[in-house]
């Protein structure tokens, strides 16, 4: 899996943005202006951080070597993916889409709906 996989599926959520505000090698994924994806672009393999439940984030790591604590996180809310191959496509994107929802699920009603989120 590669960056552009990442973020081509990242923008298939609404309201998604992206920007550099750390460094020019950290691309990072907004939903009502709070991060939910931070991808390092310098990797090899690549991997990203994604937001998560604590108790599935602890279950994940346990189950797969290339997900790790968050890197430069709060290591009880955010996962480390390594990209390495060993993890199937649909285990990457469902960290993806819950580390969304977890943002969104956040947000106030009204910035929700305001959004169409």
């Amino acid at each position: 899996m590669n960056a552009e996989e990442i973020r081509d599926y990242c923008f298939l959520k609404k309201g998604v943005e992206e920007s550099f505000p750390f460094d020019d090698k950290t691309l990072v994924f907004k939903v009502g202006n709070k991060i939910f994806l931070l991808l390092s672009l310098d990797a090899s393999p690549v991997q990203f951080n994604a937001k998560c439940d604590p108790n599935k984030a602890i279950e994940l790591r346990e189950k797969h070597s290339c997900i790790i604590p968050g890197y430069h996180m709060n290591k009880q809310h955010w996962n480390t993916l390594i990209c390495d191959g060993s993890l199937p496509k649909t285990v990457v994107f469902n960290c993806i889409d819950d580390s969304y929802k977890l943002i969104v699920n956040s947000l106030p009603k009204k910035l929700r709906e305001l959004n169409g989120l």
